[in-house]
């Protein structure tokens, strides 16, 4: 089959413009490289507060679906994530032809068990295990009814994620979760992830100041935040920057209570991309060591050193290029040292070379169209 004749279902959690946090960023460029190998997205998007963009129009068709967000829904049997994005509306138009479907994470998989579509090509782009990833968001809670709610969450999609065996082929992102999925259903593959670039941006030289970015309503994010302000970046007098999306209060508050961190909320992309392009040393941690971290994958292509911990590249082949530490003591360490040092042409040829091995988008988007074109067996 020509692959410019070839079309595709493509069912997003949630509006994947504008790409400004992890999960919408892999949906994005991945919608862009397929389009771009010729096939004919039909993206479907649930909705719940970022709106319609125009930039999707590129897409052969866009159609967008309410998230059904009340308190009723957390009371079904099936995941929250799940049961909110359930619609008898894209079940429908689902139903007009018979085009494969990619199902972007465990939560669009709703039509797996819907028997009108048994016969269908149906593929899920898994971001995580699902079921580990609220379970650490428990873990990380401070909030006794968010707690409950995350141990819920995890308790269902742990019973739930089974549906997986009707796949026809599961496309993992990180070679940890393509070995676990293997081990429990059989069926498989390793796409890495997909990200605005495919050539590292660095600049050369140095910066000076520390970077801390991440979508900060997520609760993992803001931990992480928090953590690094109390334990690393208030033992410094090196400018220190904390951004993200959708800041707590409370954090803010405590950036402030030191002279030399800079706090920068609901930055534009532009503005975003500038602060990882000139810091001298961007600091990601995190106590999850599930899933690929996109926001890494962010800062490699565009920024100068990454200094993080173990589970933030755990599972993965990125902690080659970057300085991997775990106690507040070396962070501060290597801080101080990396402030010291260029980043060089050779680092970013190096790290080029390293990237390409893996997190080539077109490449990537050939494994899917691959898998898409094989006949079912």
């Amino acid at each position: 089959m020509n692959d410019s004749d070839y079309h595709l279902h493509v069912i997003s959690f949630d509006v994947p413009y504008p790409a400004n946090y992890g999960g919408v960023i892999d949906v994005f460029y991945r919608v862009k490289a397929l389009s771009e190998a010729g096939v004919k997205v039909h993206l479907h998007c649930f909705e719940y507060g970022r709106g319609k963009s125009e930039v999707l129009d590129r897409c052969h068709e866009v159609k967008y679906y309410k998230r059904d967000t009340s308190f009723w829904r957390q009371f079904s049997r099936v995941p929250y994530v799940v049961a909110s994005r359930c619609s008898e509306a894209l079940f429908q138009n689902l139903l007009k032809d018979d085009y494969p479907i990619l199902c972007e994470g465990l939560h669009t998989t709703a039509v797996l068990g819907d028997p009108r579509f048994q016969n269908r090509k149906i593929f899920v782009r898994a971001h995580n295990v699902e079921h580990d990833y609220y379970r650490l968001l428990a873990e990380s809670e401070p909030t006794f009814w968010r707690r409950w709610f995350y141990r819920m969450e995890a308790r269902k999609l742990k019973q739930y994620e089974p549906i997986l065996k009707y796949a026809s082929c599961i496309f993992a992102i990180t070679q940890a979760d393509t070995d676990y999925f293997n081990t429990h259903y059989g069926h498989a593959v390793l796409v890495p992830g997909f990200s605005a670039v495919s050539k590292v941006c660095s600049e050369t030289g140095r910066g000076d100041y520390v970077l801390y970015h991440g979508n900060l309503s997520v609760v993992e994010n803001k931990k992480a935040a928090e953590w690094l302000v109390e334990n690393v970046f208030s033992e410094l007098e090196i400018p220190c920057v904390v951004a993200g999306l959708n800041p707590p209060d409370g954090l803010r508050k405590l950036c402030e209570r030191y002279p030399h961190i800079s706090f920068k909320a609901n930055l534009g992309d532009a503005e975003m991309m500038d602060l990882i392009r000139n810091a001298q040393v961007n600091v990601m941690v995190t106590d999850q060591p599930t899933g690929l971290k996109l926001k890494l994958m962010n800062a490699l292509y565009n920024g100068r050193f990454c200094l993080v911990n173990d589970d933030m590249v755990r599972g993965t082949a990125l902690g080659q290029l970057c300085v991997v530490v775990e106690t507040p003591e070396q962070f501060i360490a290597e801080i101080k040292r990396l402030m010291d040092e260029d980043f060089t042409a050779d680092d970013i040829e190096e790290r080029d070379e390293a990237l390409k091995e893996l997190y080539q988008n077109d490449k990537n988007a050939q494994i899917i169209l691959n898998s898409l074109l094989t006949p079912n067996s």
